[in-house]
Protein backbone atom coordinates (compact mmCIF):
# COMPACT_ATOMS: atom_id res chain seq x y z
CA UNK A 1 0.00 0.00 0.00
CA UNK A 2 1.32 3.21 -1.21
CA UNK A 3 1.04 6.59 0.24
CA UNK A 4 -0.07 9.41 -2.11
CA UNK A 5 -0.37 12.81 -1.68
CA UNK A 6 -2.35 15.10 -4.16
CA UNK A 7 -2.26 18.74 -3.77
CA UNK A 8 -5.56 20.36 -5.17
CA UNK A 9 -4.54 24.06 -5.13
CA UNK A 10 -5.74 25.35 -8.74
CA UNK A 11 -7.24 21.98 -10.11
CA UNK A 12 -10.57 21.03 -10.86
CA UNK A 13 -12.33 19.05 -8.06
CA UNK A 14 -13.51 16.51 -10.39
CA UNK A 15 -10.24 15.85 -11.48
CA UNK A 16 -8.86 15.42 -8.03
CA UNK A 17 -11.72 13.56 -6.82
CA UNK A 18 -11.77 10.85 -10.00
CA UNK A 19 -8.08 10.82 -9.74
CA UNK A 20 -8.19 9.92 -5.88
CA UNK A 21 -11.19 7.43 -6.19
CA UNK A 22 -8.98 5.14 -8.74
CA UNK A 23 -5.94 5.41 -6.70
CA UNK A 24 -7.97 4.23 -3.28
CA UNK A 25 -9.67 1.53 -5.04
CA UNK A 26 -6.19 0.46 -6.49
CA UNK A 27 -5.48 0.20 -2.80
CA UNK A 28 -3.57 3.32 -2.20
CA UNK A 29 -3.74 5.59 1.12
CA UNK A 30 -4.65 8.85 -0.55
CA UNK A 31 -4.41 12.09 1.39
CA UNK A 32 -5.47 15.77 -0.53
CA UNK A 33 -4.21 18.49 1.08
CA UNK A 34 -5.05 22.09 0.15
CA UNK A 35 -8.36 21.14 -0.31
CA UNK A 36 -10.11 24.51 0.38
CA UNK A 37 -7.86 25.51 -3.29
CA UNK A 38 -9.54 23.55 -5.40
CA UNK A 39 -11.75 24.85 -8.25
CA UNK A 40 -15.11 24.17 -9.49
CA UNK A 41 -15.59 25.56 -12.80
CA UNK A 42 -18.26 27.37 -14.13
CA UNK A 43 -20.99 30.67 -13.63
CA UNK A 44 -19.79 31.67 -10.34
CA UNK A 45 -23.46 32.50 -9.38
CA UNK A 46 -25.33 29.57 -11.25
CA UNK A 47 -22.99 26.79 -8.97
CA UNK A 48 -23.84 29.04 -5.72
CA UNK A 49 -27.54 28.64 -6.20
CA UNK A 50 -27.09 24.97 -7.02
CA UNK A 51 -25.14 24.37 -3.93
CA UNK A 52 -27.92 26.69 -1.86
CA UNK A 53 -30.55 24.79 -3.13
CA UNK A 54 -29.14 21.06 -2.79
CA UNK A 55 -28.19 22.46 1.45
CA UNK A 56 -32.09 23.27 1.25
CA UNK A 57 -33.13 19.60 1.36
CA UNK A 58 -31.31 19.44 4.66
CA UNK A 59 -33.61 21.55 5.91
CA UNK A 60 -36.55 19.98 5.23
CA UNK A 61 -36.03 17.05 7.79
CA UNK A 62 -33.08 17.88 9.64
CA UNK A 63 -32.67 14.79 11.46
CA UNK A 64 -32.86 12.48 8.44
CA UNK A 65 -30.69 13.92 6.25
CA UNK A 66 -28.93 14.23 3.10
CA UNK A 67 -26.25 16.00 5.02
CA UNK A 68 -24.47 18.85 2.58
CA UNK A 69 -21.15 20.38 4.94
CA UNK A 70 -20.23 24.14 3.85
CA UNK A 71 -16.24 22.73 4.55
CA UNK A 72 -14.18 22.56 1.70
CA UNK A 73 -12.67 19.11 3.09
CA UNK A 74 -15.99 17.82 3.68
CA UNK A 75 -16.86 19.26 0.01
CA UNK A 76 -13.92 17.16 -1.63
CA UNK A 77 -14.20 13.89 0.13
CA UNK A 78 -18.03 13.72 -0.69
CA UNK A 79 -16.99 14.14 -4.33
CA UNK A 80 -14.31 11.78 -3.66
CA UNK A 81 -16.69 9.34 -2.03
CA UNK A 82 -19.57 9.54 -5.31
CA UNK A 83 -17.50 8.10 -7.31
CA UNK A 84 -16.33 5.20 -5.71
CA UNK A 85 -18.68 1.96 -5.63
CA UNK A 86 -20.95 1.68 -3.25
CA UNK A 87 -19.12 3.16 -0.24
CA UNK A 88 -20.94 1.55 2.00
CA UNK A 89 -19.67 -2.22 1.34
CA UNK A 90 -17.19 -3.84 0.30
CA UNK A 91 -14.63 -2.87 -2.06
CA UNK A 92 -15.99 1.13 -2.00
CA UNK A 93 -16.28 0.87 2.08
CA UNK A 94 -12.24 -0.23 2.05
CA UNK A 95 -11.49 2.51 -0.64
CA UNK A 96 -13.28 4.92 1.20
CA UNK A 97 -11.64 4.44 4.95
CA UNK A 98 -8.24 5.05 2.82
CA UNK A 99 -9.22 8.82 1.79
CA UNK A 100 -8.22 11.94 3.87
CA UNK A 101 -8.76 15.67 2.92
CA UNK A 102 -6.90 18.50 4.87
CA UNK A 103 -7.10 22.27 4.64
CA UNK A 104 -3.71 23.47 4.21
CA UNK A 105 -1.17 21.25 4.69
CA UNK A 106 -0.67 19.24 7.88
CA UNK A 107 2.81 19.70 9.98
CA UNK A 108 3.46 16.34 9.43
CA UNK A 109 3.14 16.14 5.38
CA UNK A 110 5.07 19.53 4.93
CA UNK A 111 8.44 17.57 4.04
CA UNK A 112 6.54 15.00 1.67
CA UNK A 113 6.36 15.74 -1.87
CA UNK A 114 2.99 16.11 -3.37
CA UNK A 115 1.59 15.38 -6.68
CA UNK A 116 -0.20 18.31 -8.65
CA UNK A 117 -2.85 17.16 -11.38
CA UNK A 118 -1.95 18.81 -14.76
CA UNK A 119 -5.06 20.55 -15.69
CA UNK A 120 -6.23 23.12 -18.21
CA UNK A 121 -6.51 27.01 -17.40
CA UNK A 122 -10.06 28.04 -16.85
CA UNK A 123 -11.55 30.75 -17.62
CA UNK A 124 -14.53 30.76 -14.88
CA UNK A 125 -14.00 29.39 -12.02
CA UNK A 126 -14.57 29.34 -8.28
CA UNK A 127 -12.27 28.11 -5.85
CA UNK A 128 -14.28 26.03 -2.48
CA UNK A 129 -12.98 28.45 -0.21
CA UNK A 130 -15.22 31.27 -2.12
CA UNK A 131 -18.00 28.90 -1.94
CA UNK A 132 -17.67 28.29 1.62
CA UNK A 133 -17.85 31.92 2.07
CA UNK A 134 -21.19 32.90 0.09
CA UNK A 135 -23.49 29.98 1.14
Amino acid sequence: MTRIIIDAEDCAMGRVASYASKQALGGNEVIVINSEKAVISGNKVATISKVKARRALNKMKPEKGPFFSRDPEKMMRRSIRGMLPNYRNGRGKEAWQRVKCYLGVPENLKKEKAEKLKTKPLLKKMTLEELEMKL
